[in-house]
């Protein structure tokens, strides 16, 4: 149980990362993500990266600039734009759909206008999973420029679609829904230069 304590990066590196200890049971046809991060960088970085054998950005949660959330499906990319505000912690929640393609996005709990991608797509299971880096390859490929430096907390998955409600109560660490992994009960392993802190 890691709530009230979150991930430090100290420094960007093509190595330091988390390696999350769980993976769904079957290919995913709806997923959701939702994490919070903290962090003045300007320049691009990868939040989240779920590579599989066959695709290494089978989901990733990618931030090209501050003003700018990527969410990759198999490899293709949708983009939602962000405020640039004063420095802040930002909670991110990200949902896709098989059926329909439709992406959902959440800042700080409010809705973003649903976009389309990758209809009938199916995420595979075997998973490599982790925070604070890009995978280029299946559990490595890391670039040190598009590495997380920052804190990171909060981190859910599920396997199913989300509510707006659903999306505040993972802000609280009270998630309505069991999650694939989620901050209350959260297997890891840190990499290199990563460290719990309160």
């Amino acid at each position: 149980d890691l709530v009230n304590k979150v991930f430090v990066f100290p420094q960007a590196t093509n190595n330091s990362h988390v390696l999350v200890r769980a993976k769904p049971e079957q290919p995913l046809q709806n997923f959701t993500l939702c994490l919070r991060s903290y962090t003045d960088l300007t320049r691009p970085h990868g939040l989240f990266s779920y590579a599989t054998k066959a695709q290494d950005n089978d989901i990733l949660l990618f931030k090209p600039k501050p003003s700018e959330y990527r969410l990759y499906v198999g490899g293709k990319f949708v983009t939602f734009r962000v405020p640039e505000g004063v420095m802040a912690s930002e909670h991110v929640c990200a949902s896709w759909e098989s059926t329909t393609g439709i992406v959902g996005f959440w800042l700080n709990g409010k809705p973003w206008p649903r976009k389309g991608l990758q209809r009938g797509y199916v995420v595979g299971a075997e998973a490599a999973i982790l925070l604070g880096q890009e995978q280029d390859a299946f559990g490595g490929g890391f670039d040190a420029q598009k590495s997380f430096v920052g804190e990171m907390c909060s981190v859910y998955m599920w396997d199913t679609g989300i509510s707006t409600s659903g999306v505040m109560a993972a802000m609280d660490n009270r998630p309505a829904n069991a999650p694939i992994f989620g901050w209350r009960n959260f297997p890891y392993t840190t990499v290199g230069e990563v460290y719990l802190k309160p």
